[in-house]
């Protein structure tokens, strides 16, 4: 059955008035007797409109700073009587309660004064009481009344009103209530979690309020959906959108790019940099990445932390990519760009990331800090008799950065600030080895005078060895290895150079 209930009582008390007044109107037109507080009150009086103060209704004024408006039973009693209960019906009409039918309400920004940074007066202050009593109350009487908690739903329940005389069916009515339980939970998981961050509970909350469907996951037969607000991330200039294996690189792409300061650009396949170097100028940057390895570089995700200019844009355009990520643009860049409808180019805007990841496992979910932590020449300490130059040490900086963000068991293999190879996921780390060299080798790099980084120890001095008769000269690796000292041994033997920095940075 649709149960149509006509509305004749509506409560509004909301803290965001716009597109509000068209609705109100309408109730207005259609007999609806308004009720309301404050500043909305006020609104809906400046539209020359009737409407009764709460305080009215309750006989109560607002007290305490405005902390209680409406917790009082002759506003709660008309939201939550059952209409076909005769027993609530008889109660109302003894204690002269009108039924509310409609409750239109939205809450304090709560999330809002967090992000900008207010006081801890001022937070408190935003959590609202009496909205989100309201909005459960509603919702929980859905067979009853109408629960509208977003602006968002508006046109919709206009829209109904006027198509459906003044009634609502009971399927609208149970939609809106679901709508408005999301906006509390949300709200009270916002709540919980600035109250966690300090000596926080063994807990997992999370709630994202934006979400997108994406055309599949990780394969066709996969469904997908990013939560999340991309908008406020990127700035699409051009493209299709992006799509789940986009997604996941770019998260990867920009995860890496956040380690340099020099222009820089990367070039990623798979979450892996396949290209990756700094230069004086982001045109000379891209060159460099490119030739680490133009083959993997082919419909890859491309990002930069410098402007791409007109000149640059030309070398890339080159190349097809999927996804181009960078802070700022020429427009005469863009254009370019913007001939081919498919490629998506991002403007990377100003979002603070978070400090947490998580991933569903098994019948849980595992949660993580991020690993922010990367060493540079202060926290590498020379365990062999040869010393690293000033030059290896800058080497050595560049190929941790990259080591960081590219799969286990990894190797990685950096001369003069540009990434000459890598061994990429590998189960052995020779493995990993044997495939960073055969890979410089194949876009002819050499390997005399490059340095090599290990995201995690070397159980026995293989590596070292096969380095050395390659032409590395100076190796990083965290250390830790009960078996350390086999390692040094060999690389003093064969006359590097060797540092630790005591963080391994395994990715899996």
């Amino acid at each position: 059955m649709s149960q149509p209930i006509k509305i004749k009582n509506a409560l509004i008390s909301v803290y965001y008035k716009d597109g509000l007044a068209p609705l109100v109107k309408l109730l207005a037109a259609q007999g609806v007797q308004l009720f309301s507080t404050g500043g909305t009150e006020q609104f809906i009086k400046d539209l020359n409109l009737p409407v009764t103060a709460v305080e009215d209704l309750t006989g109560y004024p607002s007290i305490l700073g405005g902390r209680v408006k409406t917790l009082h039973p002759k506003v709660f009693g008309g939201i939550l009587n059952r209409r076909a209960l005769a027993g609530d019906q008889e109660q109302i009409a003894a204690y002269e309660i009108p039924e509310i039918d409609l409750v239109i309400v939205d809450l304090y920004p709560f999330e809002e004064t967090v992000k900008a940074g207010g006081t801890p007066e001022e937070i408190i202050e935003k959590i609202d009481i009496g909205g989100i009593s309201l909005i459960r109350a509603a919702a929980k009487n859905f067979n009853d009344v109408v629960i509208i908690a977003s602006k968002n739903d508006y046109p919709t329940l206009q829209a109904q009103l006027e198509e459906q005389n003044g009634e609502t069916t009971l399927a609208q009515r149970k939609t809106y209530a679901k709508k408005a339980f999301h906006t509390s939970s949300h709200y009270d998981t916002a709540i919980f979690n600035y109250f966690n961050e300090e000596e926080p509970l063994d807990v997992f909350k999370q709630s994202v309020a934006d979400a997108k469907t994406l055309r599949y996951g990780e394969n066709p037969h996969q469904g997908a959906v990013f939560y999340g607000d991309l908008d406020a991330m990127f700035t699409k200039l051009n493209g299709k959108e992006l799509s789940y294996n986009n997604l996941v690189d770019v998260d990867a792409a920009v995860a890496l790019i956040d380690e340099f300061e020099d222009p820089t650009f990367a070039i990623l396949k798979h979450t892996n940099a396949c290209g990756i170097a700094s230069r004086p100028t982001v045109k000379q940057a891209w060159i460099d990445a490119l030739a680490c390895d133009p083959v993997s570089a082919f419909g890859g995700v491309l990002i930069t932390n410098a402007e791409v200019d007109l000149a640059t844009a030309e070398e890339i355009n080159n190349l097809f990519f999927e996804v181009l990520i960078a802070p700022s643009y020429q427009p005469e860049a863009v254009e370019l760009f913007s001939k081919k409808k498919n490629r998506v180019i991002l403007k990377r805007n100003e979002v603070e990331l978070s400090k947490k990841q998580f991933k569903t496992l098994l019948n849980g979910v595992i949660e993580q800090d991020k690993d922010l932590i990367i060493e540079g020449p202060e926290q590498m300490t020379t365990v062999t008799d040869k010393v690293p130059t000033a030059q290896e040490l800058k080497d050595l900086y560049f190929a941790n950065k990259i080591v960081k963000h590219t799969k286990s068991n990894t190797i990685v293999l950096v001369k003069d600030d540009v990434l000459i190879a890598s061994g990429v996921g590998q189960t052995s780390r020779v493995d990993a080895l044997k495939q960073a060299i055969e890979k410089a080798a194949s876009f002819g790099f050499s390997i005399k005078g490059s340095v090599m980084a290990s995201d995690a120890f070397f159980p026995f001095p293989d590596c070292v060895e096969i380095a050395a008769d390659a032409g590395i000269t100076a190796v990083l690796q965290p250390g830790g290895s009960i078996k350390d000292a086999d390692s040094v041994a060999k690389a003093n033997e064969k006359g590097i150079a060797m540092v630790t920095t005591g963080v391994r940075h395994f990715k899996h």
